[in-house]
């Protein structure tokens, strides 16, 4: 059974190998284009340690008690050759899967086993070479498997003493090699994406892997229409537009639509996003709260600055995809946790590249974290620069390099371009539990360890940051966004707390004149206005409002199961299987029960479901994109 154990493990690494350099042989031209062979292999033999670890996982453990049965031996070697089958069935459908959807097996694969008689009566007439071709391959690796796992000989039985030190070692191991890295998040997907072809990201997964996590990540998507009630498609779409201000359409992509700047620049404008970790309106002097920002505060005075901006949500995904994608929240997980997500979908980066521009992650922490570098890897962006890149930090804690680092980085990219403009995205990590930052910053109150400190902490980066950007070459030519993801912590006996909703955001640099708007926004409202403000025509789906113009109004967002769709003052709940309930806002937390305007629920219940179907359609895309879906 060791004997078993041991002859899988080797056959496996060397299918999977195999396969991978096969298939990059196949993509040579992209493979060299994003920097050869090496990060695809080094990448494949983690993915693969976690798959191989997963399957000889139990046996190896129980092979020092039991590997002298002849019965245990001989469930084994039927557990390896199922293993086998489907990890050959898997890289053997890869090849045509890549040509027809330019990935390796994903949850497509799986949505198509539930029409077995369409899907193989199309393949069987489409391609019967590939087929057959396939099938004798199976049939060939099959006998192989049978050959190497079918027919071992019962183990030696083991000393007593020597099972116990075995097991506790193979579990040591298998630990290490599921888990997949000495960091604080385990393996997945986005850990070994290394390039902007989103293709190329899945060569060093293999496919059983790939289709495995994707079953998994499944269970991150839910039925808006389930869980809140359903609107036929049409009507949804032509809510969701009117309050867009866009004109029914008919087309494939409901929402596109081109947008006109509000000024012509002779030379498009970089822009900058700084998006800033659990960021909350309640700790922020100009916005009604603990006065703990001086250096925020004053850039308030000197940039566009909305006084009542709110997240989609409470997590940093959720206000990543707000921000960089324009994407309504629902009750899914965000859409950069989402498989269907991981290519071809709408992302600021996707239509400045039409344009020429260059686009980059800046971010203190480890990428892969939250699918983040898969995401954006695969949705456009170029270059991304997370913590194993910051050379020297200054400081280092839990979720990262600090604020003052992640800074010190964007300084250094700003100050050295590229020959084209760039979108740069700058996430910081470190206000975040559990409140640790570099000493002598600041003045701590008290305990230094809490949020409060942390956020004077965070403050002070901002504004060391500002002032040397002002002083700076690229201030003039580039436009910057100031926001928070959502706040530190959102609680309340509401069903939506609206007051741990609300979060800074403020545009400054560049020729971008300094005021205070009190219009209610959104996080979705700010790409299109930066859009216009860079000065570029652009054709998008996005249905947040451009607010160098008209716009604003209406904030959505997601808590939980409840959803809350405010206008003007008037919030409209929408919770799992009840009916709506409506309430009069007063800032910051009284809630007047009112009669439910029935339209006001219909146009919530459209905005909840519309994400949902835009993604499950695949709709939230460019048209160029469309084509490859």
């Amino acid at each position: 059974m060791r004997e078993q154990i041991w002859i899988f493990i080797v056959s496996g690494f060397c299918l999977l190998t195999l396969s991978r350099c096969l298939l990059a042989a196949w993509q040579w031209q992209r493979v060299k284009q994003a920097g050869g062979l090496l990060p695809i292999l080094k990448g494949g033999l983690r993915i693969d340690a976690n798959q191989i670890a997963i399957i000889v996982g139990i046996p190896a453990l129980l092979a020092p008690w039991i590997g002298h049965w002849p019965t245990a031996v001989t469930i084994t070697g039927w557990w390896f050759q199922l293993a086998w089958f489907l990890l050959v069935l898997l890289e053997v459908s890869t090849p045509q899967f890549i040509y027809e959807y330019d990935t390796r097996p994903n949850r497509l694969y799986v949505e198509y086993l539930k029409h077995p008689q369409e899907v193989f009566g199309m393949l069987w007439k489409g391609y019967k070479i590939m087929i057959i071709g396939g099938l004798l391959a199976l049939a060939a690796f099959l006998w192989m498997g049978h050959a190497l796992f079918g027919h071992a000989l019962p183990d030696t039985a083991m000393a007593w003493w020597l099972r116990p030190l075995f097991s506790l070692a193979a579990a040591a191991i298998i630990f290490l090699a599921i888990r997949g890295t000495l960091s604080h998040r385990p393996i997945n997907p986005s850990t070994v994406a290394y390039c902007g072809d989103s293709m190329l990201n899945t060569l060093p997964l293999n496919s059983l892997y790939n289709v495995a996590y994707a079953i998994y990540s499944m269970k991150n998507e839910r039925s808006a229409a389930d869980v809140y009630g359903d609107l036929p498609p049409q009507d949804m779409n032509r809510i969701v537009n009117h309050c867009a201000g866009l004109g029914d359409t008919e087309q494939d992509i409901p929402s596109l639509h081109t947008q006109e700047p509000s000024a012509k620049r002779d030379r498009p404008l970089n822009v900058v996003m700084i998006v800033e970790e659990s960021l909350g309106a309640q700790y922020i002097g100009n916005l009604g709260g603990a006065n703990l920002t001086p250096e925020l505060d004053k850039l308030a005075q000197q940039g566009w600055n909305f006084s009542r901006a709110y997240a989609t949500g409470t997590r940093s995904v959720r206000g990543l995809e707000a921000v960089v994608a324009g994407f309504p929240p629902t009750v899914s997980d965000a859409a950069l946790r989402l498989p269907g997500a991981q290519g071809n979908f709408f992302t600021l980066a996707q239509v400045l590249k039409q344009r020429g521009y260059r686009s980059r992650f800046i971010y203190g922490g480890e990428a892969h974290f939250d699918n983040m570098k898969s995401f954006f890897f695969g949705n456009g962006f170029d270059d991304l620069y997370d913590r194993a890149t910051f050379k020297n930090p200054a400081f280092v804690g839990t979720w990262g390099a600090s604020d003052e680092d992640m800074f010190k980085q964007l300084d250094q990219l700003l100050s050295n371009p590229p020959d084209q403009p760039t979108f740069t995205l700058a996430f910081s990590v470190t206000n975040h539990s559990p409140w640790e930052y570099p000493s002598g910053r600041i003045e701590p109150d008290g305990d230094p360890a809490t949020v409060e400190n942390t956020v004077r902490y965070a403050d002070w980066a901002i504004g060391r940051f500002f002032e040397k950007a002002k002083r700076s070459a690229y201030w003039e030519n580039t436009v910057f966004l100031l926001v928070a993801d959502h706040d530190s912590r959102v609680f309340g006996a509401s069903l939506v707390p609206l007051r741990h909703f609300h979060i800074p955001a403020l545009i400054l640099g560049a020729d971008v004149p300094a005021r205070r708007d009190d219009r209610l926004i959104s996080q979705i409202d700010l790409p299109p206005t930066l859009l216009s403000l860079m000065g570029l025509r652009t054709e998008h789906p996005m249905i947040g409002h451009d607010l160098t113009a008209a716009g604003g109004g209406r904030a959505m967002m997601q808590y939980s199961d409840n959803y809350g769709y405010l206008k003007g003052d008037a919030l409209l709940v929408l919770e799992p299987h009840r009916e709506p309930l409506q309430y009069r806002y007063t800032a910051p937390e009284t809630y007047t029960p009112m009669a439910v305007d029935p339209d006001l629920a219909r146009e919530a219940l459209a905005h909840v479901l519309w994400p949902a179907w835009m993604y499950r359609h695949q709709r939230y895309t460019l048209p160029h994109l469309r084509s490859k879906i």
